[in-house]
């Protein structure tokens, strides 16, 4: 199970007997700080006693977020608009990219989780305008 927190949590369901599991779930957040990062838990799930912690990540959405206003009018399908690093103020286990693709942008990311031995998330961000939203 995967919990996101952002002054709002949200969890994935329970993947079951799985060393590797895929969730392949879609969670919307609403984002009133760019600035402010994302806390992604994952738990193993169990059914009689609190869930264990597996790890966790942070997810910074200030790379994602600044490329919001890039005209996609003239890019192409695959277009690469910008590479993010790994570094200290991120989780990144290798260089993420922010694309382009089938009219919306993207980022996939593999993340390092901390506070375990070893394990990464992959995940892929979208961004979503939300009409009447007072959320960036």
């Amino acid at each position: 199970m995967i919990s996101i927190d952002l002054s709002q949590k949200l969890k994935t369901r329970g993947v079951e007997n799985s060393c590797n599991p895929e969730w392949d779930d879609e969670l919307t957040l609403g984002i009133n700080d760019p600035n402010q990062h994302v806390t992604l838990e994952v738990y193993d799930k169990d059914t009689f006693t609190s869930h264990d912690p597996m790890g966790d990540a942070e997810i910074d959405i200030k790379p994602f977020f600044e490329v919001q206003g890039t005209d996609i009018q003239e890019l192409t399908n695959g277009t690469e608009i910008r590479r993010v690093k790994p570094s200290g103020d991120n989780c990144l286990a290798e260089e993420s990219r922010i694309i382009f693709s089938n009219g919306k942008i993207l980022q996939d990311m593999i993340l390092q989780l901390r506070n375990v031995e070893s394990g990464e998330v992959e995940i892929q961000i979208e961004w979503i305008n939300v009409t009447g939203s007072s959320d960036f």
